[in-house]
């Protein structure tokens, strides 16, 4: 499974990125991975490379390339509840710093890059991404409607742009909750203004689940949450992005 190192041209200078794609010669649909606010790490890689085998192209770029190539921050190989505290006092400034102008902007470039790359095929791709990385993966839907056919974000604060973002969203989506993120009754406002806004889409709170399950180095992992997304993934993608 070939794993590329690249340099994404962007408004604000190169983003450092990787793919993960099949080893098989034919062009693939693509994917456009965006990670949690811990950014680009073993964990992110094995999980590109897990969707990777199943037939896709998948870009995973650095969110806080304006700060410096990923690692931006060191990361212990287990973030724990011992090291988090200092890893979230080091992150949320960058977090707070990447505006939705930015991640507008960044999209463009991910998405013009991606669907120019000699192993990926024509056609529509899909977006995922997870904690604040779903948040990005719904504003690039919305910003890209004929080009994004699927999207999909877990343990996301995909209503922090308020219901207007969910109106321009043309893509199928799923949504996987943590349990510890969303009560039952923020879930069903949620669901309403997703009706509203005519979203064809699946959203769900994983049971017995906290923020950030599934990413395998931290503490609030859980393997069956982890499972369940890919249960709901793979088939969004099977059915959305048609040349697969």
């Amino acid at each position: 499974m070939p794993i590329k190192t690249l340099q994404i041209p962007t408004a604000d200078g190169l983003a450092d990125a990787f793919a993960a794609f099949p080893d098989h010669g034919d062009r693939h649909p693509g994917v456009l991975m965006y990670p949690d606010g811990f950014g680009i790490r073993p964990v992110l890689r094995e999980m590109a490379h897990a969707l990777a085998r199943h037939g896709y192209y998948v870009l995973v770029p650095n969110l806080f390339h304006r700060h410096g190539p990923a690692p931006v921050i060191e990361l212990p190989e287990h973030i724990g509840e011992e090291a988090r505290p200092r890893v979230m006092a080091e992150l949320m400034p960058l977090i707070e710093a990447h505006t939705a102008e930015r991640s507008l902007s960044d999209a463009d470039a991910y998405l013009g890059f991606l669907t120019a790359q000699p192993e990926v095929g024509a056609g529509p791709v899909a977006v995922t991404g997870y904690c604040f990385g779903g948040l990005l993966a719904m504003r690039t839907a919305a910003a890209h409607p004929g080009q994004v056919a699927a999207v999909a974000a877990f343990h996301a604060p995909v209503g922090a742009d308020g219901p207007g973002l969910f109106a321009k969203i043309t893509a199928r989506v799923h949504l996987g909750h943590a349990e510890g993120d969303l009560t039952p009754d923020a879930l069903g406002e949620l669901n309403q203004a997703l009706d509203a806004a005519g979203v064809d889409y699946t959203s769900e709170i994983y049971p017995g689940t906290v923020h950030g399950f599934t990413m395998a180095d931290t503490d609030a992992f859980d393997a069956a949450g982890l499972e369940r997304h890919w249960d709901r993934l793979l088939p969004l993608l099977e059915r959305t992005l048609a040349n697969h």
